[in-house]
C-alpha cells in the first residue's frame, strides 16, 4: 500500500488540482458530453460519455507518465528538469501560435471508442500530460516505495483521472440540468489562454530551479 509523507504530499495535490482544472476546461470533454446529451435528449447520454472521456484522458497522461519514468530512471535529474522545462516552454509557444487548429471533429453519432479516441487526441494536443511533469519527475526517484516509481506513477495517473472525471461530470450535469450552454457566451473564462500561460510559467520554473 502506498503511503505519502507530509513533505512529499505536494505532487499529489498537483495531480488532483490539475485533474480538476482539466475537468473544468470545455475542450477536455464536458462540453462534448453536454452536446451529446442535448442532441440525444437524454441525461443518460451525458453520463455514458464520461467514462470513455476519462479513459482517453488517462491514456494521454499515461504516455507522458511512462516517458517521465524512463527519463527519471536513466537521466540525471538536473538534465531531466531542464529538458522538461524546455519542452513545456516550447509547447506553450506552439499552443499559443497554433492551438486554435486543435479541432478534432467527431460527429454526434460517435460511440464510446470514438469518444475515448477524441479525448486522447485533445488531451495530447493540449499538452495535458506535459503539465504533470514537474510533479511526476520527483516520483521517479523516490526511494522506499513498494512497486517503485511505476506504482507511484500509476497511482498519480489514477488520482489525476479521478479528479478530472469527478469535475467533468459535475460541470456537465450542472450545465445540462441548470445552466445551459449559453453560459459560455455570457462569462466563461478562456481557459486555453490560462493554460498556455501555466505551461510557459511551469517550464521556466523548472529550468530556473534545476
Amino acid at each position: 500500500m502506498l503511503s505519502v509523507r507530509p513533505e512529499t504530499a505536494w505532487p499529489w495535490l498537483v495531480f488532483a488540482g490539475l485533474g480538476m482544472f482539466h475537468g473544468l476546461n470545455p475542450a477536455m470533454g464536458w462540453l462534448f458530453a453536454v452536446a451529446l446529451g442535448l442532441h440525444r435528449r437524454s441525461r443518460r447520454a451525458v453520463l455514458l460519455a464520461l467514462p470513455p472521456l476519462a479513459l482517453g484522458h488517462a491514456l494521454a497522461i499515461g504516455v507522458v507518465a511512462a516517458a517521465a519514468v524512463a527519463l527519471g530512471l536513466r537521466v540525471d535529474p538536473v538534465i531531466a528538469r531542464v529538458a522538461a522545462g524546455g519542452l513545456l516552454v516550447g509547447w506553450a509557444g506552439y499552443h499559443w501560435l497554433y492551438g486554435h487548429r486543435h479541432r478534432v471533429r467527431i460527429g454526434m453519432t460517435v460511440g464510446a471508442a470514438g469518444l475515448a479516441v477524441w479525448s486522447f487526441l485533445m488531451a495530447t494536443a493540449h499538452g495535458a500530460g506535459l503539465m504533470l511533469l514537474p510533479a511526476l519527475l520527483p516520483l521517479c526517484v523516490m526511494p522506499g516505495v513498494a512497486g517503485g516509481p511505476v506504482a507511484l506513477t500509476l497511482a498519480a495517473v489514477a488520482m489525476h483521472t479521478a479528479a478530472m472525471l469527478a469535475t467533468t461530470g459535475a460541470v456537465a450535469l450542472l450545465v445540462y440540468d441548470w445552466l445551459g450552454v449559453g453560459v459560455l457566451r455570457r462569462g466563461w473564462v478562456n481557459l486555453d489562454v490560462v493554460w498556455t500561460g501555466v505551461l510557459a510559467a511551469t517550464g521556466v520554473g523548472l529550468v530556473v530551479t534545476a
